[in-house]
């Protein structure tokens, strides 16, 4: 019997069934992107009303793509932790309501861990552990060591910006669309990397594994609006194109930077990979390059499992099979930054 994973941390309404074996039965989520893109970012109340009127057609979708009934679900799955709490209180409230009208178990799992996941269910027995994973998507840009699928330490984070946050900024500035990671991929396929060199923040700080990326947006946003001055300069489209390419190698020079030093300073020589920045082909390629040099096997997932999406929540078949299993009195943790050598404890691990 499968269980139904829900995933509303952020900006999309997703569903997914997934059966014991992590094989993904169906998997539907249903974009924002069009609705945030005046605002180029996402707008926490609109995120909420928009989760509201897509959640049960988006589950019910799901349901009917797995070919099954509601009543064969095992489970109902959660992503509770990190997110926007209006968003995250949607997911959770259509959950505990299908678990409770089915008396069937509810879980609550990690939305950064379940990252990371997407490569186990990419790579099967590929994924051994320990390992490092790198999580780069617009909310966050953190660095762990998995001892298992779902007990994290934290190695490093962001101090500022998560880099997808960075991304779209630059695009603003840019004058480019939402989201921006996309737009200025495409963009700097016409420029020239090394025509700035922008900062690399903590790149070459070997003695901590936290990036940085606000001094790298600001140098960005003076190339393009000098200090003293009070309204953008003109630029031609092949300078657009250059401050682009050398923006993004930049911030893809910071990020396998840290992951290098990671490798060195743990040992371990399985890298898992996750969130949506992870789908930039520049970076997949820099990853594939530094796996070769340290003999590591850097696993990057589909591009469909590194956005956000619910068929990660596979990740839930883990806790169900360890009895960490929570009751209607679950709750969101939507500020929740992971400790060092945090690990769940069974039953009610996910409102504490």
């Amino acid at each position: 019997m499968p269980l139904l994973a829900i995933e509303t941390t952020c900006d999309e309404t997703a569903a997914a069934i997934i059966s014991p074996e992590r094989h993904v039965l169906s998997s539907v989520v249903a974009s924002q992107d069009k609705l945030h893109a005046r605002w180029r970012g996402v707008v926490p109340e609109i995120a909420s009303r928009a989760h509201v009127e897509r959640i049960i057609p988006v589950i019910d979708k799901a349901i009917r793509k797995a070919g099954i009934q509601q009543s064969q679900l095992r489970a109902v799955a959660i992503a509770i932790r990190p997110g926007l709490i209006g968003s995250l209180l949607v997911g959770l409230s259509a959950g505990k309501a299908i678990a409770g009208t089915l008396h069937i178990p509810l879980i609550g799992y990690d939305h950064l861990a379940a990252h990371l996941y997407a490569s186990r269910l990419a790579f099967g027995k590929e994924v051994s552990y320990p390992a490092i994973g790198l999580v780069a998507s617009g909310g966050h840009t953190s660095l762990f060591q998995l001892k298992n699928p779902i007990v994290l330490e934290t190695l490093g984070g962001t101090i500022d910006d998560a880099i997808g946050e960075a991304f779209d900024k630059v695009a603003s500035l840019l004058g480019l669309g939402y989201p921006g990671g996309p737009q200025i991929e495409q963009l700097a396929l016409n420029g020239n990397p090394r025509s700035h060199r922008f900062p690399r923040p903590l790149a070459n700080d070997s003695s901590r594994l936290d990036f940085s990326f606000s001094g790298l947006k600001t140098a960005v946003r003076y190339q393009i609006q000098p200090p003293g001055t009070t309204t953008p300069r003109g630029l031609s489209d092949q300078e657009r194109a250059d401050l682009a390419a050398s923006f993004q190698q930049a911030a893809i020079d910071s990020v396998v930077a840290k992951v290098s030093l990671a490798i060195q300073k743990t040992g371990c020589r399985i890298v898992v990979v996750g969130g949506g920045v992870t789908a930039n082909k520049l970076l997949r390629s820099a990853l594939e390059k530094l796996g070769k040099q340290h003999n590591a096997k850097i696993l990057t997932p589909p591009i469909d499992l590194c956005t956000d999406n619910a068929a990660m929540g596979g990740i839930a078949w883990e806790h169900l099979e360890r009895n960490e299993i929570a009751d209607l009195e679950l709750d969101v943790l939507p500020n929740v930054y992971r400790k060092k050598k945090q690990q769940p404890k069974r039953r009610d691990a996910f409102h504490q």
